[in-house]
């Protein structure tokens, strides 16, 4: 390039040096500005033309690196220079490799080549080269990459690497030399390279596919793992990989050497009492005296003890540990150096991203205003209620130093979609073919107000929905929500059908207690009709049984309902960790003909195995109980009834109690339903899981275990513009004569 310029120079000296510039132009450029062009040129008209100045222009035109040529025309001082950029990359495709899109952008992100970026060979080149090292790090051998060049037009190519992964290399054999307390089993918990187990390809099992990049983190892991059943003087070599390219088979050996294990001798902090009284800290602590000493239990008591000084306003408190070992006893004592630093106070708190969020909605929900005194536990309750808002897809919260005792919180969301107009159906084995319908916007105008007009309809059931809901009445720290509708459910048995139709509206309210626990009341008033259908006889056979049919009536219901509910998930939809519980007694007397109380209690769990699987598994656990107590009157629409989405998959909705008689009985007073479930992803990017569930329940009139079933299955939940929806695949387990069980059930509207 240097060349280059000197030649032009050369041929133009005499030219240059003699005129004086008259008009500059700039042809065929278009990836620099006007502005940037003049100031790099560095002279303007009138000035004399400077050979040295012009040298320099050229030279550093071509370091931005937009440029293949650069040609400059000097016509008695109309200085001309003509420019031919590098074309660009109009789209960059790689076939053979990945499929999931997701992996596809990660991929082009990792090779520096996306659409729009400047095309040279070189940098084809060590994309390419990337590409081969990532294969070669999976454990791919003789792989190859081939690049194809389209040009669209003069300024832009499509470029496309078309990939061959080449053979994949197995491991046949783990030998884990000197590990004389630890198997295999446990190794294969922390190690990314495992031994091929037998059926490889089921679900589970180990397919021992060679992860060259994680070998060496495989021994620290192992060490890791050493450390945490307390061999603290454990010491494990990186590993030797032979490979048998003949087979395209490997042999993985660790070279471990063990020690003695260590148990906690004692545990010391040394921390300021005024700040935080160590004593207050040692009941609280996972590492235990006298126990096997574990560095994961150590970590999470230097989180822990880090936590309980942030939370006193010393955001850049610090934790820092030593062992001392007793290597003739094998006891270490721990002891943790506090230094807290100076308090931190909030300066601002700063808010991005939000294009129809008010600033205000996103404030009221976040702990620490400015003025603050910093609280870690505040920082991260922030994120997790904001998300359980649904406004945002994203949510990061930061810290920004801006001085020793000053700091700024930095809110940057990513809104989601929260209106929409979605219709939709599917068919269920008890409702038959469904049909589903709503328009609901969850943030009205960005003020987080949610209003919301649903229908549901099938062969068996309907139902019409409005609401309105407001997390926060003049963000305040109380919540309202309003509701009207009208629903109607259809029972089949062998010898009637029930017909129970209900209109009516509920209001609520509530508020914030402490840290994500709610209390609140509702008021709910129903006028229900309830009908019944007989086959020709049943009632006569009834009536001559001495016994009673049920009888078509119209009652009023009307309820008042305090309940408190604890929530500290992660995510509105798809929770990875935290609980969700509650508890409600409901007065059903205040005026109307339905006099009981109904108790109902629930808890939920979720624990993300992502730290244990390195997998995005999320484990699920639920159980709900329900009582119901007779206060002067409890009509059939009352009672309580088992199967179904929300409580016992494998059986219709409303399968318990059978009573296929058709005559009166005492309502069913009693329900534990329990649900396990583990949730896998499908399609991250389009809100998609998939998952298996075991789920357990009885019911009963006076105790619970009158009746019990159990039902297993796999579902698929899609959150939809419109709200989770589920495709349930189940099997009844212990089902008896005469049960209603379903295989399949489509669900809008419910969830875990």
């Amino acid at each position: 390039m240097k060349n280059k310029v000197v030649l032009l120079s050369l041929a133009c000296a005499a030219a240059l040096s003699a005129n004086t510039i008259k008009s500059i132009e700039y042809k065929d450029v278009n990836k620099i500005s006007p502005q940037i062009l003049n100031e790099t040129l560095n002279m303007n008209v009138g000035d004399r033309l400077d050979e040295d100045k012009l040298n320099n222009a050229v030279t550093q035109f071509y370091k931005y690196g937009y440029f293949e040529d650069i040609q400059v025309v000097n016509n008695d001082g109309n200085l001309k220079l003509i420019f031919k950029e590098k074309p660009s990359i109009a789209s960059v495709e790689i076939k053979g490799y990945k499929s999931r899109s997701e992996d596809i952008d990660t991929l082009k992100t990792i090779i520096k080549l996306k659409k729009g970026s400047m095309y040279t060979e070189q940098r084809v080149k060590e994309a390419k080269e990337k590409l081969l090292s990532m294969l070669e790090s999976e454990g791919y051998i003789n792989s190859v990459v081939e690049t194809e060049v389209e040009k669209i037009n003069e300024q832009s190519l499509k470029l496309t690497f078309h990939v061959n992964k080449g053979d994949e290399i197995i491991i046949k054999k783990s030998n884990y030399h000197g590990s004389n307390n630890l198997e295999q089993d446990d190794f294969d918990t922390v190690t990314a390279n495992k031994e091929i187990e037998f059926a490889s390809w089921w679900f589970g099992q180990n397919d021992g596919e060679v992860k060259i990049d994680q070998l060496k983190y495989d021994a620290r892991r192992i060490n890791d793992l050493y450390f945490e059943k307390g061999y603290l003087d454990a010491q494990v070599k990186e590993p030797f990989l032979d490979i048998d390219f003949a087979s395209n088979q490997a042999k993985l050996d660790f070279f471990i050497t063990e020690g003695e294990k260590y148990t906690t001798n004692s545990i010391k902090i040394y921390l300021d009492s005024s700040i935080v009284d160590p004593e207050t800290i040692y009941p609280k602590l996972k590492l235990i005296i006298g126990n096997s000493f574990n560095i994961k239990k150590l970590r999470a008591d230097q989180e822990y003890i880090r936590t309980q000084v942030a939370d006193k306003g010393y955001a850049f408190a610090e934790v820092k540990f030593d062992l001392i070992k007793n290597e003739k006893e094998q006891l270490v004592d721990v002891v943790y150096n506090v230094i807290p630093g100076k308090k931190v106070y909030i300066n601002d708190v700063k808010i991005s991203g939000n294009t129809k969020t008010l600033d205000r909605v996103i404030r009221r929900d976040v702990y620490l205003a400015p003025g603050d005194l910093y609280n870690l536990t505040d920082f991260k309750d922030s994120t997790n209620k904001l998300k359980r808002t649904r406004f945002f897809e994203d949510i990061q919260i930061e810290e920004k130093r801006v001085s020793d005792d000053k700091l700024d919180i930095i809110v940057k969301v990513t809104e989601a979609p929260t209106g929409s107009l979605m219709l939709g159906g599917g068919y269920g084995s008890y409702d038959k073919f469904m049909v589903n319908g709503s328009i609901s916007e969850v943030n009205v105008f960005g003020s987080g107000l949610g209003v919301g007009l649903s229908a549901d309809l099938s062969a068996r059931t309907s139902k019409f929905e409005l609401s309105l809901k407001n997390p926060a009445i003049n963000d305040s720290e109380y919540n309202g929500e309003a509701e009207v509708h009208s629903t109607e459910a259809e029972i089949n048995r062998s010898k009637y059908e029930s017909n129970i139709e209900t209109k009516g509206f509920s209001v609520g309210v509530g508020r914030e207690v402490f840290r994500d626990l709610y209390a609140g009341a509702r008021y709910r008033l129903d006028f229900v009709n309830e009908s019944y259908k007989y086959e020709p006889g049943v009632k006569e056979d009834i009536l001559a049984r001495g016994k009673e049919p049920y009888k078509s009536q119209d009652y009023m219901s009307s309820s008042i309902t305090p309940y408190l509910n604890f929530d500290n998930t992660d995510d509105f939809y798809f929770p990875r960790e935290g609980v969700k519980a509650g508890t409600s007694l409901e007065y059903a007397g205040v005026g109307g003909d339905s006099k009981y109380l109904k108790s109902t209690t629930y808890g939920k769990y979720f624990y993300s195995l992502e730290d244990l699987t390195e997998l995005d598994w999320v484990l699920r656990l639920k159980t709900q109980i329900k009582v119901l107590m007779d206060n002067g009157q409890i009509n059939q629409g009352d009672s309580l009834y088992l199967g179904g989405p929300k409580t016992l998959r494998g059986y219709k909705s409303y399968a318990f109690p059978q009573n296929e008689s058709g005559e009166i009985t005492d309502p069913y007073k009693n329900l534990w339903a329990n649900s396990a479930e583990i949730s896998f992803p499908l399609i991250p990017s389009a809100k998609m899981r998939w998952g298996l569930f075991y789920d357990y329940g009885m019911i009963g009139q006076d105790t619970f275990n009158d009746i019990e079933r159990s039902g297993s299955g796999a579902l698929l939940e899609w959150i939809s513009p419109v709200g989770p929806l589920q495709l349930i695949f189940s099997r009844a387990l212990d089902a008896e004569a005469g049960d209603d069980t379903s295989s399949f059930e489509f669900s809008l509207g419910a969830s875990f």
